[in-house]
C-alpha cells in the first residue's frame, strides 16, 4: 500500500466528500474512489459507510488516519535526524502575490531547521516560473496550478486554496453584487493570470454590463484602487497587512465562490531531492 494512498485519505477526511479529497490532492474523483477501494481490500474491511446517498468515512477510517498520520510525522522527523544535514543553494519561483503572505514564514521556518540551505528567490508569473522550472533554470515554484491540472511533466504538490471575494470601497453600502458593479466600475485583475480569468468569468455570470477600464496584477494596487474608492475587484481574498493599509469592504461570493489552487511543482526527477524536499517541507501549511 502506497503512502500517497493515506495522505488521500486524510484529505478526504479532511475535506468530507471523495471530491474534495480528489481537488485537494490533484486527482480525479474515480481515483480517489480506486484507491479507497484497494485500502478497504488491504484493510479486509469497509472505511466508509456507502448505504446513504453520500459516501461516509466510519470510525475505522479516522482511526487508520490518526495512525498512519502520527506514524508519517514520526517518519519525517527520524528522516531528518538520521540524515546529512541540508545544505547547499536552491533556487525557488514565486509568484508576486505570495512575496508577503507566504515567503516570510517558509524563509524563517526553513532557517530555523536547515540554516545551512541557501534559498535563492525567483520572482515571475506562473507560466514563466513553469517554463524556467522545465528548463532547469529553478529548482522548484510556488504557483498558481493551471485548471487543466498542470503539466505532466512536472510534479505539483497542492498546498492551499485562495478563494476569490469582492472587494468594495470603505464607504459603499450595497450589499448586492449586481448593485456594487452598477455603482461601481469594475477594477479587473489581469486576465492573462489563472486567478485573473477565474475573477473575469465570475463577473461575466454575475455582472454581464459591468464597465472596466484598469486592469493590474499586483494585488496591492488593486486594494489600494478599491479603497480609494475607484472601483470595485473580485480578487484572492487580500491579507491582514493590506487591508489594515488600504481598508475596503470585503464580501464573500457565496457558498461556490471561484478559488484558485497555490501548489508546490518541481520536476520529476527533483521530486526526492533532499533540497527541493527541505523547500516542499517549509511551504505546507
Amino acid at each position: 500500500m502506497k503512502i500517497e494512498s493515506f495522505r488521500t485519505l486524510n484529505a478526504v477526511l479532511r475535506g468530507g466528500s471523495f471530491a474534495a479529497g480528489a481537488a485537494d490532492m490533484n486527482l480525479s474523483p474515480s481515483a480517489v474512489s480506486l484507491q479507497m477501494k484497494q485500502m478497504e481490500q488491504y484493510f479486509g474491511q469497509p472505511l466508509f459507510d456507502r448505504s446513504a446517498l453520500q459516501v461516509r468515512p466510519n470510525a475505522f477510517a479516522a482511526e487508520v488516519d490518526a495512525v498512519l498520520q502520527d506514524a508519517l510525522a514520526r517518519l519525517d522527523e527520524l528522516r531528518r535526524r538520521s540524515t546529512p544535514a541540508v545544505e547547499g543553494r536552491v533556487r525557488l519561483g514565486t509568484i508576486e502575490p505570495l512575496q508577503v503572505t507566504l515567503l516570510p514564514p517558509l524563509l524563517r521556518k526553513l532557517r530555523e531547521r536547515y540554516p545551512q540551505l541557501d534559498v535563492r528567490l525567483v520572482r515571475g508569473r506562473a507560466t514563466e516560473l513553469t517554463e524556467k522550472l522545465k528548463k532547469g533554470e529553478i529548482d522548484a515554484a510556488i504557483i498558481t496550478q493551471p485548471e487543466t491540472g498542470g503539466s505532466s511533466r512536472l510534479v505539483w504538490t497542492p498546498l492551499f486554496r485562495e478563494t476569490l471575494v469582492l472587494i468594495a470601497p470603505p464607504d459603499s453600502t450595497e450589499t448586492r453584487v449586481a448593485e456594487l458593479f452598477q455603482r461601481y466600475e469594475w477594477i479587473r485583475f489581469d486576465k492573462t493570470t489563472i486567478g485573473g480569468r477565474l475573477a473575469a468569468r465570475y463577473v461575466a455570470q454575475h455582472a454581464p454590463h459591468a464597465r472596466c477600464r484598469i486592469e493590474m496584477q499586483s494585488l496591492a494596487a488593486l486594494t489600494a484602487l478599491v479603497s480609494a474608492g475607484l472601483g470595485v475587484c473580485v480578487l484572492p481574498e487580500p491579507g491582514r497587512n493590506l487591508l489594515d493599509v488600504h481598508p475596503v469592504r470585503v464580501l464573500p461570493l457565496g457558498k461556490h465562490a471561484p478559488y484558485r489552487q497555490i501548489s508546490f511543482v518541481c520536476r520529476q526527477a527533483d521530486e526526492e531531492n533532499r533540497l527541493v524536499q527541505a523547500l516542499l517541507e517549509g511551504a505546507r501549511p
